[in-house]
């Protein structure tokens, strides 16, 4: 096989420039057809039958007048091999060669998750549910490094997904919240993909679901929460007791008592008291909580000058585990040695134990703690909604750990004549918001 590319000059152009012809001579046989490329003549070199250094881009033109010898003399032993007659539709077919669909590339779950995640982003997700995104993807990346291999979108099916719940309950030991949170995102990131990224999935999302399990609420009771308030502490951990106390007596979260500040105080127009006034910042839910006595007093007690402008910090709040380690030295100082039964799900096992509650105090409990004593003074279900800022009421009863004491208490009231204080666990009002608390 010979191949030569020779100037068409009598095909010349408006322009003035010729096209380039590529002809092939097969054992006698002779093809020719055009290369697509054009030039003068005073740009063609007919002895090297390539394009002159003059012509613009010279080098890169070359270099495909080679390519395309090279695929013709590909092209040519196949057809060859095969036995056929060359054409002059493969001809050009060699020069042209189709471009190769490359297929499209794997989508890696993790790599999704972590779009997905900025997505949610830019729609407004709050930061701690972003957070949840993160964990499960370093879960996910843990699944993939033990079971040696990625996690794609088009191979993630129920079996891959009960391999992974294998591997997280088993290996890594995850408490039953824990793989619903994994079920969970999972759920949500499948659905976008499918719903509003069209990707075809093999499993359908809300098929991805793992039971959540209630956990008990650790809270103190009337007597505990008196014994915190009056015991001797060291200088540096009075004022931690008194963060705790003030959320006891509000029912605020950590998130919402760190950011506190004079514009979130209002006076009540009747001069009956204050409240506060705040846009919780988990579900960014406007609350209004009444200021009793107690936790007014605590107020007072920080109310120097430094926290007397409107953006001021109305407590000194440190960060959260800095609060919950000193937590549990404030609960040993005071006594709080009540055995709590802890019931932990690690394995496929279920594990129980007992635990000292000094042991389980965080500011979390604070939060549980008045609900609970709420709920035990009679305070209807549907006010502790709005004070806690649950969109569901169903949230406000998780709390009904007291439930049954609660009930008892009804029935004594309604049936017995007694009232709703007369014995609840030393349950007083006046030993929870209405007394002013010691100095520390």
């Amino acid at each position: 096989m010979v191949t030569q590319f020779v100037l068409r000059k009598q095909k010349q152009n408006k322009a003035g420039e010729c096209p380039v012809q590529m002809v092939v001579y097969f054992d006698g046989a002779r093809l020719a057809c055009s290369t697509g490329e054009k030039c003068k003549p005073a740009d063609w070199n007919e002895d090297r039958q390539q394009f002159r250094r003059s012509y613009p881009l010279a080098e890169e033109a070359n270099d495909l007048l080679k390519l395309m010898a090279g695929n013709v003399l590909k092209w040519w032993r196949g057809v060859r091999a095969a036995g056929e007659v060359p054409t002059v539709a493969g001809l050009k077919a060699a020069l042209r060669p189709a471009a190769v669909e490359q297929p499209a590339p794997e989508l890696l779950v993790v790599e999704e998750l972590r779009r997905f995640r900025e997505v949610m982003r830019g729609r407004g997700l709050m930061w701690n549910t972003l957070r949840h995104y993160l964990v499960t993807s370093n879960w996910l990346r843990d699944f993939e490094a033990w079971a040696g291999r990625q996690l794609t979108v088009s191979g993630y099916d129920l079996a891959t997904h009960d391999a992974l719940l294998a591997y997280l309950r088993t290996e890594r030991e995850l408490s039953p919240n824990s793989l619903y949170t994994v079920g969970k995102d999972l759920r949500r990131l499948f659905g976008y993909l499918r719903d509003e990224r069209g990707q075809r999935l093999q499993v359908e999302p809300r098929r991805l679901r793992v039971a959540y399990e209630e956990t008990d609420k650790v809270f103190l009771s009337a007597q505990e929460l008196e014994r915190l308030r009056v015991a001797v502490l060291p200088t540096t951990l009075a004022p931690v007791r008194d963060v705790f106390l003030f959320c006891c007596y509000t029912g605020l979260r950590y998130s919402d008592v760190l950011q506190l500040h004079g514009g979130n105080v209002e006076a009540l127009p009747d001069g009956s008291g204050r409240v506060l006034r705040l846009t919780q910042t988990k579900t960014r839910t406007k609350v209004s909580v009444y200021l009793t006595a107690a936790a007014a007093a605590l107020l007072e007690r920080y109310a120097g000058p430094e926290r007397a402008g409107a953006g001021a910090r109305l407590l000194p709040v440190y960060q959260n585990q800095v609060m919950n380690r000193y937590l549990k030295r404030i609960a040993l100082l005071a006594g709080l040695e009540r055995a709590v039964e802890q019931v932990d799900v690690m394995g496929g096992q279920v594990r129980k134990r007992a635990a000292a509650l000094r042991e389980l105090v965080t500011m979390h409990t604070a939060r549980h703690t008045f609900a609970t004593q709420s709920l035990l003074r009679g305070m209807p279900v549907e006010v502790l909604q709005r004070i806690m800022g649950h969109a569901n009421i169903k949230t406000t009863l998780v709390y009904a750990k007291i439930m049954e004491d609660f009930q008892h208490q009804t029935m004594r009231r309604i049936w017995d004549g007694q009232g709703a204080t007369s014995d609840n666990a030393g349950a007083l009002d006046s030993q929870i918001c209405a007394v002013e608390p010691a100095a520390a």
